[in-house]
């Protein structure tokens, strides 16, 4: 059954709402689609699911109204998309912006829905009787072959019988003489294929473990020359132990200390750690040179206009009414590829494009303007509202109000093996310690071998307290116990470190979840790598369904930062930071672009979203 209709504006005006179903809602429906699927760019979906309610919708981009249809998740309601599509048809004709109410439009809906309900009944009665047509055979129904074998009309049977009574010898005489008839063409229900066979044996394959090729007989062509395969170049072994019998060249080649410095990682880090961080920093963007897709000037040719990747895609349209799919098929297609090519993962870039096709379907095109141009502009819009943050965490005015509390503010860094969670988060501490906020750092990585040492490296450097119990301890008790000294103290943050832990690691996932139930951080950042594409989507997604299955308290709690590391790394595949945040919704607060520990700065979304687009 269905539970409601509703048609509002992209504004949030509700226009008309069916009286005659009126059925109170569970929780907010509604609102969850906006906030978590509409204003997210997950608009181009079938469908959403809120608690047992599914809803669908469909828009009028000319008009800017919204149609959505809430029913029961466990009911199969046929008409839901036919309904939706004559409900938006018909509303349209009436619509007119000045309006406020549209109560005559209830006895119109009340024909339509009857409708809609008739032509799901009779394509469902339709399906059914076709059924049986489709090669299902009834109790009692005797087949073609089955008369044809009571008859005895299938003579290729016999034929059949004849080859095997003669057994291998006729076999091999059908072989010599290359025979192919139809005896030979029904023995695959034997097992045998004698015409395959002779074939084969023609050109002188002999099967599992023979001769594969008949130029090795000596009967291809007369040809007996055999290829050698390349001899694969030999490693030269490297002389270790005489100095002097070693090239110098070698020594070169296995030297990679930096002459003005020292060999280890921590003195390489501490000889930049002066000096104030990135994240205060503004980082200046200009988009005035961002023009490759502008429209051309009144005094400039367009033959003369260098073209980019998106201006050749479609040229101008005059006089177009409305956009169709098939318009913007080609050019979001082009899109696509390009944001995959700048590592967005091939799952998000369909979706984005997916949202964006449904929000141009059916928009009028102003004469002259290109439908390339239109779509990116689209696209945009719709990267700039993924990278905004839905809320706002600042992390200095939390740190203030926990301190007015009397308790210390608590980040957890979570993530995979190997992204440099522990020296990304010395780089937060050195930040905070720069804004005068006092910091301890807790050693709960008790699992991976040196963890423990090398935070307690970075705390000696940084002259920040370390708070440690050791290895093989729970990771949940060292941190409570952390955030116990740390009230003690007076710290205003201590910063957890956990271990490196891959998304289908059952064991140390519930660790984690335990960690973060029994301490209830304020703050849990996921360090990841900008170098990965696809896999995070992968890391993120598990991560927070691990976390919600494995939660023992009513408030789950899910990743709620993210910190992408090794940014300098990747030129301008910078798409890994768009799947993140479209997959989780959480924003990224951080990004790590160096060695040193002033090397921490912000997100710069409009950079982000124009090397996307370029």
């Amino acid at each position: 059954m269905l539970e409601q209709l509703l048609i509002f504006t992209r504004g949030g005006l509700i226009l008309w709402t069916c009286k005659e179903i009126g059925n109170a809602l569970k929780g907010s429906p509604i609102d969850t689609l906006i906030r978590s699927c509409l204003l997210e760019e997950r608009s181009g979906e079938v469908s959403f699911n809120y608690g047992a309610y599914t809803l669908k919708w469909t828009f009028h981009n000319d008009l800017g109204l919204v149609f959505v249809a809430v029913y029961q998740k466990i009911l199969q309601l046929l008409y839901v998309d036919d309904l939706l599509s004559i409900v938006k048809q018909s509303f349209s004709e009436m619509y007119d912006p000045k309006r406020m109410r549209y109560d005559d439009f209830d006895e119109t809906f009340r024909q339509l829905r009857v409708e809609a309900e008739a032509r799901a009944e009779e394509m469902k009665r339709t399906k059914q009787v076709a059924k049986p047509l489709n090669g299902v055979k009834k109790q009692g129904q005797v087949s073609k072959e089955e008369t044809k074998k009571s008859n005895g009309e299938k003579k290729d049977d016999g034929d059949k019988v004849s080859v095997l009574s003669n057994g291998n010898h006729k076999m091999e005489d059908d072989v010599a003489n290359g025979k192919e008839n139809s005896a030979d063409n029904n023995n695959n229900s034997v097992g045998v294929d004698v015409s395959k066979l002779a074939k084969l044996r023609s050109k002188g394959v002999r099967g599992r473990g023979g001769l594969r090729k008949a130029d090795s007989l000596g009967s291809n062509k007369g040809s007996s020359k055999v290829v050698e395969p390349p001899k694969k170049a030999t490693k030269k072994n490297r002389v270790w132990d005489d100095a002097a019998a070693a090239p110098k060249q070698e020594e070169e080649k296995l030297d990679f200390t930096d002459e003005n410095g020292d060999n280890g990682h921590v003195d390489v880090v501490a000889a930049a750690d002066q000096g104030e961080s990135m994240m205060d920093k503004e980082e200046v963007f200009s988009s005035d040179s961002e023009s490759e897709d502008d429209e051309p000037r009144s005094d400039e040719k367009p033959e003369a206009k260098k073209k980019g990747w998106f201006s050749s895609v479609f040229q101008s349209i005059t006089g177009k009414a409305n956009l169709e799919r098939t318009d913007l098929e080609p050019a979001l297609k082009a899109l696509k590829e390009r944001l995959m090519t700048k590592n967005v993962a091939e799952e998000i870039a369909e979706k984005l494009c997916e949202s964006v096709e449904a929000s141009l379907e059916g928009k009028k095109l102003a004469s002259f303007t290109r439908i390339s141009s239109t779509v990116q502009g689209a696209m945009e819009e719709a990267l700039i509202r993924i990278l905004t943050p839905r809320r706002s965490i600042d992390i200095m005015r939390d740190v203030h109000a926990a301190k007015e509390q009397r308790r210390p503010y608590v980040v957890v860094f979570v993530g995979v093996n190997g992204v440099g969670k522990s020296t990304n988060l010395a780089k937060v501490a050195y930040w905070l310690q720069q804004h005068k906020v006092s910091v301890m750092m807790a050693a709960c990585d008790t699992f991976r071998s040196g963890a423990v040492e090398q935070l307690r490296t970075h705390a000696r450097r940084l002259q920040i307290p370390i708070f440690e119990k050791g290895y093989e301890k729970d990771p949940a008790v060292v941190a409570k116990e952390a955030i116990q000294e740390a009230t003690r103290n007076g710290s205003d943050v201590v910063l957890v470190d956990t271990a490196g832990r891959m998304q289908d690691n059952e064991p140390l996932m519930r660790a984690l979840s335990k960690l973060i139930n029994l301490n209830k951080p304020d703050l849990v950042l996921f360090v990841g790598e900008a170098l990965v594409g696809n896999d995070a989507v992968d890391q993120l997604s598990k991560f927070n369904q691990k976390l919600s299955d494995l939660s023992t308290s009513g408030n789950t709690r899910l990743i709620d930062g993210i910190l992408l590391t090794k940014f300098d790394t990747i030129d301008d595949k910078v798409g890994a930071a768009l799947s993140m945040v479209y997959i989780s919704g959480a924003p990224v607060m951080f990004v790590g672009c160096g060695q040193s520990y002033t090397d921490l700065k912000k997100l710069n979304v409009k950079a982000i979203v124009k090397t996307l687009l370029k």
